[in-house]
């Protein structure tokens, strides 16, 4: 990349608009936890600490990562209070996030309403506790933003420095063994499926990780190193070894990676296609 590139997310690219709003989401996911709750009554208890009690989606994942995020230093219900306060004093947390389950819900098989990704998703969560250290980070308050991201790196397996500049409507599909460097910048609508590495080549301090351009898809194992632009609606095949920057709408594959051909959809994060072509 040259000198002149961006380095830091455009603003039209910081909350997408949604299909559905946070509210709505929130609706299916009542109705299912009640549809749940009544199939498999020794769940029950779990579906009202988490969604059947609380107001809205905002404080059920606040509360769901508070449960997994217990650790030493932090009782679950510090990390409540901690992220409850995050929400109020930075509302658009709660549209990012919603996003997030939008585009999990929208991209993902596996996943048939938004309550299984809500309850049981750590590529989810993780995102999640990565909104919650950025903000935190943004504040001038790294301790604990780093140990947000070292527990969260613990518990799930994904490892995003809470540096990291990362739009929304993102999806880390499974998710195990994802690492996102300190300067990285990943636009919206991306998909990354586990072990994607967006990490530096050495030991400078300037902007030293990729930058993601917008409806990206990335496969299981590719690396992705340096200070290298994927521009938008590329596609980074299985296990490729990205050295070089992406032009947008090109598919590379290889190790390192070449050009292999073009996805054949404007935003293959979407349609989450692991062919090369």
């Amino acid at each position: 990349m040259t000198t002149t590139e961006t380095c830091a997310l455009r603003p039209e690219m910081m909350i997408p608009k949604l299909p559905e709003s946070a509210e709505d989401l929130w609706e299916k996911v009542l109705s299912n936890a009640w549809e749940e709750a009544g199939k498999e009554p020794r769940l029950s208890g779990m579906l009202e600490e988490i969604v059947l009690s609380r107001p809205g989606l905002q404080n059920a994942i606040a509360v769901r990562l508070a449960q997994r995020l217990t650790c030493p230093y932090f009782t679950r219900e510090e990390w409540e209070e901690l992220f409850n306060a995050e929400l109020e004093n930075h509302p658009q947390l709660i549209p990012a996030m919603a996003a997030d389950l939008h585009a999990v819900v929208l991209r993902d098989p596996a996943s048939h309403s938004p309550l299984t990704p809500l309850l049981f998703f750590k590529g989810f969560h993780a995102l999640c506790a990565y909104r919650f250290a950025h903000t935190l980070w943004e504040q001038g308050r790294q301790l604990p933003a780093l140990l947000l991201q070292s527990v969260s790196s613990e518990v799930f397996g994904i490892d995003i420095h809470p540096a990291a500049q990362i739009g929304c409507g993102i999806m880390l599909d499974h998710g195990t063994g994802i690492v996102i460097g300190e300067t990285a910048i990943v636009e919206n609508n991306v998909s990354m499926l586990h072990e994607v590495t967006l990490g530096g080549t050495g030991k400078e301090f300037c902007n030293r990780h990729p930058v993601v351009r917008t409806g990206v898809m990335i496969g299981a194992g590719a690396k992705v190193l340096g200070r290298v632009e994927i521009g938008e609606g590329a596609k980074i095949a299985a296990s490729s070894v990205v050295l070089d920057d992406v032009s947008p709408h090109t598919t590379v594959a290889g190790v390192p990676a070449v050009v292999v051909g073009s996805p054949g959809e404007d935003e293959p994060a979407f349609c989450m296609q692991q062919s090369i072509r």
